[in-house]
């Protein structure tokens, strides 16, 4: 019996990952936020992932477009030959520069951000507001639940994109967005079911999974306190 088979109708499976590691910053010292890579470490993580999903049953391989996302989930999918799709709507949240800010509103802005993320306007400054962030994943999210032809399925996005659709599952919406950190290469289970192309219920099975460190060990800051911090340190 697979993930594929449960005694639920309509009963679907989603592995819903974060990509692997990557540096937003240049050997100059500057920051981006393009479409960066893996880095060595980012790639040890997706191949620990696909050690621990080897077993998964996956009909279905989904990733934003991204180098990071795709790369991730090529890796996890170990060389199954399974169908990958592509869905930008689901990339992560378009942020803007944090250069000319103080270190103060930096903080504020890009640490604490989704912590005000159900207030009116609420965004990054010069990006997407969390509504209109919200308003592009969830819908696509929607309609990849929707879709047919699959039960299990590996999703490959964003910390963003995560925490919202995370959010979503649990109903919390804008506001509930901010409690869901998501470390480099990790990996939520939820399951939903979908009966007559009607979402009818949500369940989170696990969420934040990282093999290379079940028991966040010595792991006390967030991915975005990190990327703040050393870029404020001007350390790669």
């Amino acid at each position: 019996m697979t993930a594929a088979q449960p005694a639920v109708r309509g009963r679907k499976r989603v592995y819903l990952m974060r990509h692997g590691e990557v540096s937003y910053h240049r050997p100059d010292g500057s920051t981006v936020f393009g479409d960066v890579d893996l880095t060595e470490e980012g790639v040890t993580q997706a191949t620990l992932m696909r050690d621990l999903l080897a077993e998964v049953p996956f009909d279905l391989v989904v990733h934003t477009g991204k180098q990071r996302t795709r790369r991730t989930a090529a890796i996890v999918q170990g060389g199954r030959a399974l169908p990958v799709r592509e869905i930008p709507e689901l990339e992560e949240l378009k942020g803007g520069s944090i250069t000319g800010l103080s270190e103060e509103r930096i903080e504020a802005e890009f640490v604490y951000g989704l912590e005000r993320a159900a207030l009116p306007g609420a965004g990054f400054p010069g990006g997407e507001s969390f509504a209109t962030f919200e308003a592009r994943v969830v819908p696509a999210f929607e309609s990849l639940l929707r879709s047919p032809g699959w039960n299990t399925l590996l999703l490959v996005a964003h910390g963003g994109t995560n925490a919202m659709l995370l959010a979503w599952v649990t109903r919390g919406g804008l506001a509930g967005a901010g409690a869901f950190e998501q470390d480099a290469g990790c990996v939520n289970i939820v399951d939903v079911d979908v009966v007559d192309s009607e979402i009818v219920r949500r369940l989170v099975r696990a969420i934040n999974i990282t093999p290379y460190n079940f028991a966040k060990v010595g792991h006390h800051l967030t991915v975005t306190e990190r990327i703040v911090r050393s870029r404020l340190a001007g350390t790669p």
